[in-house]
């Protein structure tokens, strides 16, 4: 019947369009676990100031993530999957926590080309991962850049706060901010307690040298 052969090439068309779809989300799927992996690594050699091999992970990063949005710019439904902005998301997060561990401007989200909720997320997770390089900071007694970084993440989270929109709108902010002020309470004390302790240690040592001194008189 002509109605039944025209049924079987509409069904045939939609097949093969599933298809493409379908091995478009694998690829996908594929290169999201991959600039996950460059983005943690990147992290992590920044964490060490090995900053030749967080470059060159940045770079790998930046050419997955491009190549992430450009195998979707037909699925907008796959490009706004979870694990597509999750990717992106740790994208923003690495680069955001490279600048400010270099001390360098923070990239825009024009510059990066992420959606604008997924910049904040970033952002927010960035944040929250300065804590570990405020510790490694106090560990070396480099307390005044520790005191640097603090009031860094303050000031994101002052700013996050302000974008109040439901959570269908920024991607889940909230939660991740609500997050970073639970990470600002525990980094505020611990710096707290080891600039009280720096003074300390310089009052006993400035107590020893007089009494080195009068001991010699």
């Amino acid at each position: 019947m002509k109605e039944i052969n025209q049924l079987r090439a509409t069904i045939e068309r939609i097949r093969a369009a599933l298809e493409q779809k379908n091995a478009a989300r694998d690829t996908a799927y594929t290169r999201s676990r991959q600039l996950t992996r460059f983005c943690a690594n990147a992290i992590s050699a920044a964490h060490c100031a090995n900053w030749d091999q967080a470059r060159s992970l940045l770079a790998e990063a930046r050419t997955a993530a491009r190549e992430l949005v450009r195998d979707l710019a037909d699925y907008p439904d796959l490009y706004y999957a979870g694990y597509t902005q999750d990717a992106l998301k740790e994208w923003v997060e690495a680069e955001c926590t490279c600048a400010l561990i270099a001390n360098q401007p923070l990239p825009t989200p024009e510059e990066l080309e992420v959606e604008q909720a997924t910049y904040l997320n970033g952002l927010a997770e960035a944040a929250s991962e300065m804590r570990r390089h405020a510790l490694d900071l106090m560990r070396r007694d480099e307390l005044s850049r520790a005191e640097e970084i603090l009031a860094a993440m303050d000031e994101i989270y002052s700013l996050l706060m302000a974008v109040n929109y439901p959570d269908a709108i920024t991607g889940g902010l909230r939660h991740r901010v609500d997050a970073l002020r639970s990470v600002l309470e525990r980094m505020r004390g611990d710096l707290t307690m080891a600039i009280r302790q720096e003074r300390l240690r310089r009052a006993l040592q400035s107590f020893e040298e007089r009494i080195d001194e009068s001991s010699g008189k």
